[in-house]
């Protein structure tokens, strides 16, 4: 039996090289390469597409909807990686650990949108909590996330990584002030919120990991739960999950360092608070469960693999 036919569009990019070092040793599928010299050909990527029986798209929002036109047959399969079909009807969403059956509904599924980094965070403490009716759907949400920096992608990499930084860029930074950040539809759907959370990002100086905390006020939760409850609640929903965790309840002060888990496709959850508040955070990489190591976990299902093949575990 053949392998897998796999093409990585835009390998150039953050979460396209990242795709590529999970791929590049496997000996299960086939990479599918194009020369640097025509990576932006329109006939030469017409042709891998083509010729893939699986895509990932790692471009812009714009050519990632062009690289979709450009399929021929009712054969390749697509993983997009922008945020260009997160909430766009015919895709599924690709968060496996949302899915009582994700080998039934991602891994049949022809056309998957690979989370956003901060929605990763948002929806793995959000979703389950909604889902279960213990967060209400009209609940006021307030979310920050503190990222590093690679999540910029290359441009901001250099700024950061530039021997003349500029002075600011030595602080964390608040962005999104206008509230409209991109990944907030996603966060909104898939949660199944009646309202965006009022969402602020952060990025600091730092190359990988992110820090994605949500704030609750127990009083205004279904059943009144304590934050010690509701880390027994979000271990039972993820028991038996390889890569989403919940870390054991502690009353104890703690640093929750947003680098943690840098170099791993995993996520840990942590709840903290007491019996009337409560804050659960999602730390992770983000290049790892918050892109690349989402999109080969993705691909893995797509394909009939073990869910984990390929991933830092």
């Amino acid at each position: 039996m053949s392998k897998p036919k796999v093409f990585i569009d835009g390998q150039e990019g953050t979460t396209g090289l990242q795709i590529h070092d999970r791929l590049s040793g496997r000996d299960d599928i086939e990479l599918l390469t194009i020369d640097t010299d025509k990576r932006k050909d329109l006939t030469e990527r017409r042709k891998l597409i083509n010729a893939a029986d699986l895509v990932f798209l790692c471009l812009p929002d714009a050519a990632a909807v062009e690289a979709v036109s450009l399929i021929e047959n009712s054969h390749t399969r697509v993983i997009d990686a922008s945020t260009a079909h997160r909430t766009a009807p015919g895709w599924v969403y690709g968060f496996p650990e949302l899915y009582k059956k994700p080998e039934e509904t991602i891994g049949k599924a022809r056309f998957v949108a690979n989370p956003g980094c901060h929605a990763t965070g948002f929806l793995s403490s959000v979703a389950p909590l909604v889902s279960m009716r213990i967060l209400p759907k009209d609940y006021p949400l307030t979310c920050c996330s503190l990222t590093g920096y690679s999540g910029g992608g290359k441009k901001m990499i250099a700024q950061y990584e530039s021997g003349d930084k500029a002075e600011e860029l030595y602080s964390p930074r608040v962005y999104g002030t206008t509230l409209k950040h991109k990944h907030l539809p996603e966060m909104q759907k898939i949660s199944g919120l009646d309202n965006p959370p009022v969402f602020t990002p952060v990025v600091d100086d730092y190359y990988k990991g992110m820090a994605t905390t949500i704030y609750l006020h127990n009083r205004y939760l279904v059943g009144q739960p304590t934050a010690r409850e509701l880390s027994l609640i979000l271990m039972a929903y993820y028991a038996g999950q390889p890569l989403v965790s919940v870390a054991p309840y502690t009353e104890e002060p703690a640093y929750l360092a947003a680098n943690a888990l840098a170099g791993t496709d995993k996520l840990e959850l942590t709840v903290s608070g007491h019996e009337g508040q409560s804050i659960v955070t999602a730390r992770f990489d983000n290049l790892g469960k918050g892109a690349s190591g989402a999109a080969v976990q993705n691909m893995n299902l797509m394909l009939g693999f073990e869910m984990t093949a390929g991933l830092a575990l």
